[in-house]
């Protein structure tokens, strides 16, 4: 069986290269690693006490179906090696089902970020400058507004308990060069407007979301992380989209508008979650992952 609820990971069989906000990373050997994606949840960069229960097989496997359906835009880090047969018998419940096996890479320093519609940091950002990440965009736009195209908004990629920034393109180039920012944002956009056009017909709205690259020893671009999942995207239900407004949504920002309205400062230490948050947290998850995909999540 593998475990419903994981908060950290014990393997002994291999050495722990790094913890990370959600995953923890193994080494396998000099090409491989083994990526555990836990229960933990982190919003404003601060991981929360309290883990949200299939949270790791959903990420998981909500990964897996977009490499897979995306395969032909780029290429991604999957091995296709099973993580069971890289761990010992004693802790395959560890990773069956939340884990993958994934080629080694350099990743590189940014968060490859396309919004297609204007929410978040997007609006706060528009709201002072009309710009978004030094976008200059139309004015008189309301919260939520599709624009005309996506556009491509990159950050800084932290350490743990440090924020990501949004950098401007320029500033992008200074950290990956000219010719591989132009590569990255090609592919990105590319990317969203794949799996924006195909989560239309499933009666979801992909309002923004998060790529990360590496590059191989022959200095090709790799998707690496996780890609189109409720942690790194905003999915906003078609059915209820209305312009000027907060929308609902399938993703952690029923935890983050929760954490907004707390008080809190958004340092650490986070508060404790209540029970009915965690609950409709993960329900969210779920329900998103049975919408996208038409399957129910492994988990056993």
């Amino acid at each position: 069986m593998a475990h419903a609820q994981l908060s950290e990971t014990s393997i002994k069989s291999l050495p722990l290269l790094h913890k990370g906000k959600v995953r923890d990373i193994y080494e396998v050997d000099d090409k491989y690693l083994l990526i555990v994606t836990t229960d933990r949840l982190s919003a404003f960069d601060v991981v929360m006490n309290e883990p949200i229960p299939y949270k790791g097989f959903v990420l998981t496997q909500m990964a897996d179906f977009w490499f897979q359906k995306l395969s032909y835009v780029v290429a991604n880090h999957l091995s296709g090696i099973a993580p069971e047969s890289v761990v010992s018998e004693n802790e395959v419940a560890q990773v069956k089902n939340r884990a993958i096996v994934a080629h080694k890479l350099k990743a590189l320093p940014i968060e490859a970020i396309v919004r297609g519609y204007l929410s978040g940091s997007g609006w706060k950002d528009y709201q002072k400058t009309q710009t978004v990440c030094g976008i200059k965009l139309p004015q008189g736009l309301k919260e939520s507004a599709k624009l005309n195209e996506p556009i491509f908004t990159p950050s800084s990629k932290e350490a743990v308990g440090h924020h990501d920034e949004n950098i401007s393109y320029e500033e992008c180039e200074v950290r990956i060069g000219k010719e591989m920012a132009t590569r990255v944002k090609e592919i990105s956009i590319k990317l969203y407007q794949e799996a924006s056009a195909f989560a239309l017909t499933k009666g979801i709205i992909i309002a923004d979301t998060k790529f990360e690259f590496g590059v191989d020893d022959k200095n090709n671009l790799v998707l690496i992380d996780e890609i189109l999942t409720p942690d790194s995207s905003r999915f906003w239900p078609l059915d209820q989209y209305r312009e000027g407004a907060c929308q609902p949504s399938f993703d952690k920002q029923f935890i983050r508008d929760w954490l907004e309205s707390s008080g809190w400062n958004k340092t650490p230490p986070p508060p404790s979650l209540p029970l009915e948050v965690i609950t409709k947290t993960t329900q969210k998850y779920l329900e998103a992952f049975q919408k996208l995909t038409g399957q129910d999540i492994k988990n056993n």
